[in-house]
């Protein structure tokens, strides 16, 4: 719960929170031990840091450790986006709900340069990690290479070329006591049918009950197609989910998905959990004969339900034989290549990051193979960059920490939204 919480700024700032509690405070994880974690749940579709916390929770305490693990972290960001979901539908031109958001974002850009930071350290350990991870980078924000492709490309390279010069030792066992079971066809088949029972057949009953034109199933199938089919997080989802929710089912008005992405930004919990607001606004909009307020509930909890199950599903079966295969030298030569691709995407996820929060207006450019999203200068605020800069003196400099600095930052977000003319 207490990585949950601590939890914002999308996958480089939630990653960063779980290697400091896990391996650097409580130091139940070696660092070669949460990375071969890492690339394998960098490899899934889906939300990776919730991914990596089941993995984890997995890993120290089984089954039971993976289930609290996995569903605690969900839960905070859960409840803060039910909320603000409310908040966005019945008082959103509220100045102090909107000052409240204003000066949230800047901060956690803070927060996500200090975690990448943190994580180049320990990451980037060799010169043939350094260079993956600055293709990976170049590959993403200037070319638009899908995420897939530069993960099988940073394995490939790790596997032919780094493969030679790494170490051939064994990771450090986990801090509780290595008692992972051997993988079982059996067990990983009976897990598998396990799951998707829990992920499809109350979906299956909403069907049945209601017709698969209404909302509630609709949501349950895009939700559920967009688990398995997106890599690369929330960022790697936002685009088709806006197209579906926009043009296709009409739940959101343009430009509302930006705003759901603002709250998950700026709140506890996954960075994938913007589909939330998308499912609340959707049921609110189309309730039928339910109140809004309710059917906005119902179908927070159903998009949640089938975007997080499937993460269960692939770390309980894929887990076991990662951690069987993780002395292999071959195996671990090809990870440690995409987990310096991982941070590389983690580096533009922050770019882009940055480049929508401070800046007003940004629009893409095409030269050639190029593919880059341009700020446009006159557009950026002051107030934004101004509070990101204060949250940076106050992390690096005076070693403040997150919660504090974060609410120094609503607070002074408040204020200037307030005083001073808002962005056009």
């Amino acid at each position: 719960m207490r990585v949950a919480l601590q939890s914002f700024g999308g996958p480089a700032g939630q990653i960063g929170v779980i290697h400091r509690i896990v391996v650097a405070e409580r130091q139940w994880l070696s660092e070669s031990r949460f990375l071969h974690a890492l690339s394998y749940c960098m490899m899934l579709p889906g939300p990776e840091a919730q991914q990596l916390a089941t993995y984890i929770g997995w890993l120290l305490h089984g089954v039971r450790g993976g289930l609290i693990a996995g569903t605690l972290f969900i839960l905070p960001g859960f409840i803060s986006i039910l909320a603000l979901s409310i908040l966005y539908a019945g008082f959103r031109d509220l100045d102090l709900v909107a000052g409240l958001f204003f000066g949230l974002k800047p901060a956690v850009l803070a927060i996500v340069i200090e975690a990448v930071l943190r994580l180049r350290r320990r990451a980037l350990t060799d010169r043939w990690s350094l260079i993956i991870a600055a293709l990976a980078f170049v590959a993403i924000f200037a070319f638009g290479v899908p995420f897939p492709l530069i993960v099988l490309a940073a394995a490939a390279t790790g596997f032919l070329v780094a493969r030679p010069f790494a170490p051939d030792r064994k990771p450090a066992p986990v801090a509780a006591g290595d008692t992972i079971p051997l993988p079982s066809t059996r067990r990983s088949v009976r897990t598998a049918l396990l799951w998707l029972a829990i992920w499809l057949l109350p979906l299956g009953t909403l069907g049945a009950a209601l017709g698969t034109e209404h909302v509630f199933v609709a949501q349950g199938i895009l939700f559920s197609k967009a688990a398995v089919v997106t890599f690369g997080g929330a960022y790697a989802v936002l685009t088709y989910v806006a197209q579906q929710a926009v043009e296709v089912y009409g739940w959101l008005a343009p430009g509302e998905m930006l705003d759901g992405l603002g709250m998950a930004e700026t709140t506890p919990g996954p960075l994938i959990q913007v589909v939330q607001f998308v499912g609340f606004m959707g049921a609110f909009r189309q309730a039928g004969a339910l109140d809004p307020y309710v059917a906005g509930v119902i179908g927070s909890i159903v998009t949640t339900w089938v975007t997080f199950v499937p993460c269960f599903l692939f770390i309980f079966v894929g887990a076991p034989y990662v951690e069987y295969l993780r002395e292999n030298r071959s195996l671990n030569a090809a990870l440690r290549g995409v987990t310096a691709a991982v941070l590389g995407v983690v580096v533009n996820l922050a770019a882009w990051f940055a480049l929508h929060t401070l800046f007003g207006e940004v629009t893409p450019a095409a030269l050639g193979p190029l593919r880059l999203s341009v700020p446009q200068l006159a557009t950026l605020d002051w107030r934004a960059l101004a509070i990101a800069l204060a949250a940076m003196v106050a992390l690096f400099r005076f070693k403040v920490g997150m919660m504090p600095t974060l609410g120094g930052a609503a607070v002074a977000g408040i204020v200037l939204w307030i005083a001073a003319p808002h962005p056009s």
